[in-house]
């Protein structure tokens, strides 16, 4: 299995781990949000792997946008995957499929060497 990187072109943090990849030479697939949308059956897989707690980006201008009883109703994997789906920018970025089938989310460069070593 390769490395799928899930994310938006113009986020920061997606440019510095594909930079961060691609400098250490890793061969990579790139599936962009805002073209692909968000694969619901993957969607499962990493809220199954890594918790909704995780996945919603409740930092970003697009969950601030939100009103109120929007993001009230997130309380659960099944709220998430429905606010996930129908906003993109929700979801917190970059999330990555690794070989070894382990899932993560965001970008550290030595959590990222721990997954490749």
């Amino acid at each position: 299995m390769k490395i799928t990187v899930y994310g938006i072109p113009n986020c920061d943090t997606v440019k510095k781990a594909r930079t961060w990849l691609s400098e250490q030479g890793v061969d990579f697939d790139f599936h962009d949000f805002k073209k692909q949308g968000v694969p619901e059956a993957r969607l499962d897989h990493w809220l199954d792997a890594v918790g909704w707690e995780t996945l919603v980006n409740r930092k970003g201008t697009t969950w601030r946008g939100l009103d109120d009883a929007s993001k009230a109703a997130v309380v659960d994997d099944a709220s998430a995957r429905a606010l996930l789906l129908q906003h993109v920018s929700v979801v917190k970025r970059p999330v990555v499929e690794w070989p070894d089938g382990k899932v993560s989310v965001g970008f550290k460069a030595e959590a990222f060497a721990e997954h490749l070593a």
